[in-house]
């Protein structure tokens, strides 16, 4: 079987990649002629534990190619395509659809034989009608008739265990409205299914719908479990034993409670987004997401918030320690990442940045703060001289640090937790001012 993804992003080469991976021959486009040679030998352009040597492994075996000519691997043969472009959300939150409607057309211009057209990337409902049009507009320029169809594949990846959830999946859902499509995706994915990992059939607005659905429940169950955080800081009650209480009942499950300082990444804020966009468009207000992507934007805050009112709006000059720059551990992603606006706020008051993250420094040099803050080599070496400690992004080397170290390279120690990974009381033992997110100070 031959397939070919048009995208070599994270969802693209993460998908091409682990389809490789079970014997499938994959070719992955992109119009990045830089990327696409430096994938050609093994150099990958995201930070995903494991995929670049998967990468390498099904380079070497024959079965992972990488093209900038879409053209020629159409006309060479190739059973189905996967488009896995880029759905940036435009200024209004709509999902901007120019890339995939792109790919289609080259489709059409091209294709010589049936072709199963299949969108993997996150798009609104009705997207693959859109699809279908600009593929069947194409094919009546050339005045040809060539039958096709198409359907939706959304991805379910979690970035820093993405070949994980892509190999062992807990459902792989497929919209589809041909027999013969459901024939090729049966085929397609039987490696996973002879392992017992479900296949959810559906209509195609309603696969479409699904990873909408999906991870806008995640990011209410994030942002209520913010709210309730800040709320139990008032009254006096402990947010982890709130979490206890509740994750305990299975309705409601531990997953998704833990409370923090928002969630970020390329997916959550931008399908929320989308989703509210779609709803308006239909005369409808998603005002459960209204809240939930409010309640979000305000919680990226709540640790400068703390940091400025201990120190009585007075940080002017002072040295503020960043642990964490990435908008989770595992992945060098700072798209939305509550880094970003808290370290613009601190710079904003006059304060200096010392930031420390495993692999997201260059990431952050590149993109968002250049040279206005300060890079450091390890966790210890941001804190010296620091009038403050941010923990961002809980990465397992920040887990157990050397508190006593730390508080030695401190000038003033006091620590603001915004993953609550530390314990308040062994904190105040050490000797620290210590601050987390719901917790009663």
């Amino acid at each position: 079987m031959k397939i070919t993804i048009v995208g070599s992003g994270y969802v693209g080469l993460v998908t091409g990649t682990c389809f490789a991976e079970v014997g499938i021959e994959v070719t992955c486009v992109d119009i990045d002629s830089k990327k696409i040679e430096n994938l050609k030998k093994g150099i990958i352009p995201i930070y995903e534990p494991g995929l670049e040597p998967m990468v390498i492994r099904n380079i070497e075996k024959g079965r992972l190619f990488f093209s900038t000519d879409l053209k020629s691997v159409i006309t060479a043969g190739t059973d189905m395509i996967f488009t896995a472009v880029g759905t940036p959300p435009g200024e209004d939150g709509s999902a901007d659809l120019q890339y995939v409607i792109n790919v289609a057309r080259e489709i059409g211009r091209y294709m010589q034989d049936y072709m199963l057209v299949v969108t993997k990337s996150t798009v609104p409902v009705g997207t693959a009608e859109k699809v279908r049009q600009a593929i069947q507009e194409e094919l009546n320029k050339r005045g040809v008739s060539i039958p096709f169809d198409v359907a939706s594949n959304p991805e379910f990846l979690k970035e820093g265990d993405a070949i994980n959830d892509f190999l062992k999946p807990d459902r792989i859902v497929v919209g589809i409205d041909s027999d013969k499509a459901r024939e090729i995706f049966e085929r397609l994915y039987k490696p996973f299914t002879l392992n017992g990992h479900p296949i959810i059939f559906m209509d195609i607005p309603s696969a479409e719908m699904t990873k909408y659905a999906a991870n806008s429940m995640l990011a209410t169950k994030i942002s209520f479990m913010n709210d309730i955080a800040n709320l139990c800081e008032l009254v006096g009650a402990d947010v982890n034993m709130v979490r206890k209480g509740i994750g305990s009942d299975s309705r409601i499950g531990n997953k998704f409670i833990y409370p923090g300082i928002g969630y970020g990444g390329s997916c959550f804020p931008k399908d929320v987004k989308a989703l509210i966009h779609t709803a308006t468009e239909y005369g409808y207000q998603l005002s459960v997401l209204k809240a939930v992507e409010e309640v979000n934007e305000n919680q990226k805050l709540v640790l400068y918030k703390k940091l400025n009112t201990y120190y009585n709006g007075q940080l002017k000059d002072k040295t503020i320690a960043i642990w964490g720059l990435s908008f989770k551990p595992n992945t060098d992603d700072m798209r939305e990442a509550p880094s970003i606006p808290i370290i613009r706020q601190l710079l904003s008051a006059g304060a200096k940045v010392k930031a420390y993250d495993p692999v997201a420094i260059d990431e952050a040099r590149q993109r968002y703060f250049g040279n206005q803050i300060e890079y450091s080599n390890d966790p210890y070496e941001a804190t010296i001289d620091a009038d403050a400690l941010l923990l961002v992004t809980e990465w397992p080397e920040f887990k157990f640090p050397n508190f006593n170290v730390v508080k030695k390279l401190m000038r003033h120690p006091v620590v603001f937790d915004g993953r609550n990974i530390y314990s308040k009381q062994e904190m105040k033992e050490i000797g620290f001012d210590y601050f987390g997110i719901g917790i009663p100070s």
